[in-house]
């Protein structure tokens, strides 16, 4: 009997990334049928990847710049011999600049500000799509104009409510809430319904300190959340549909912030 490779993690992103020969991908394709828990963590995976594809096709080919290549900047990182004595005055001279470094340090961006947002995006959602009466702090019917003059205001950045007439949901309102401490300032959040009653809320704030450029698709509490985020916004989309609808509206919600964050046509 012939001994197959051991089936790795890497084995198992490359099934999902179509990059697996197809005896490879046989062989991965039996490992997960001995293996439900498994399985299901890959389609999972497989999900998710689907759904980013599906919301940020206009970028998901770019190609990674050639100055992100992990092998260009580990070839490039200069080797550092550093004695004991230097290392102490390194120390100390960290210490004397150390509030320095700290506000510097300000606008280096890592995840943590990108999970943050996404979870202050869903529980805004899940604490407002139940409220009736008050679901919103302006409503969009009577006092549109308003509502976007003054959410672009407190956000300082212009506030365009998607259109998503086509998808069958119409905006109700917004409010404005905090965002991420002192990094975004506060954030908008609107509100659009279906003739189902359904809900969804699209969560703005200005751009984080440096403006990268960041997205992600996650489910949190039974809820799906698209984020991303530019040099203009960052942007959470939560909602609780059918996954195809789900995708739907927040491609529309995406193309139409991303195309013209300023308000231009």
């Amino acid at each position: 009997m012939i001994n197959l490779a051991p089936i790795s993690e890497t084995d198992l992103h490359a099934y999902i990334d179509g990059q697996l020969t197809p005896e490879r991908a046989a062989e991965v394709e039996a490992w997960l049928a001995e293996r439900p828990d498994k399985a299901a963590e890959v389609a999972n995976w497989q999900r998710q990847n689907e759904a980013l594809e599906a919301l940020f096709d206009p970028v998901a080919g770019e190609t990674v710049p050639s100055r992100l290549d992990p092998h260009l900047i580990a070839r490039s990182r200069p080797v550092v011999r550093t004695r004991w004595p230097q290392m102490a005055a390194a120390a100390l001279v960290l210490l004397a600049l150390g509030g320095a470094i700290g506000w510097a340090g300000r606008n280096f961006i890592g995840p943590n500000e990108r999970e943050e947002l996404i979870a202050l995006a869903v529980s805004a959602h899940a604490l407002y799509v139940k409220e009736n009466r008050h679901a919103v702090e302006v409503a969009a019917a009577t006092d549109l104009d308003h509502m976007v003059s003054w959410l672009s205001n407190r956000v300082e950045r212009p506030i365009n409510p998607p259109d998503l007439a086509e998808d069958g949901f119409t905006l109700i309102g917004g409010r404005l809430l905090p965002g991420y401490e002192d990094e975004t300032g506060p954030a908008a959040q609107l509100m659009y319904e279906n003739a189902a009653r359904e809900r969804v809320t699209v969560f703005i704030t200005s751009a984080l300190p440096g403006g990268q450029k960041d997205r992600e698709f996650t489910t949190r509490d039974n809820l799906d959340a698209f984020y991303w985020g530019n040099d203009k916004i960052t942007c959470t989309v939560v909602g609780d549909l059918p996954e195809d609808q789900m995708k739907a509206v927040a491609r529309k919600v995406y193309q139409q912030l991303t195309w013209r964050p300023d308000g231009a046509a």
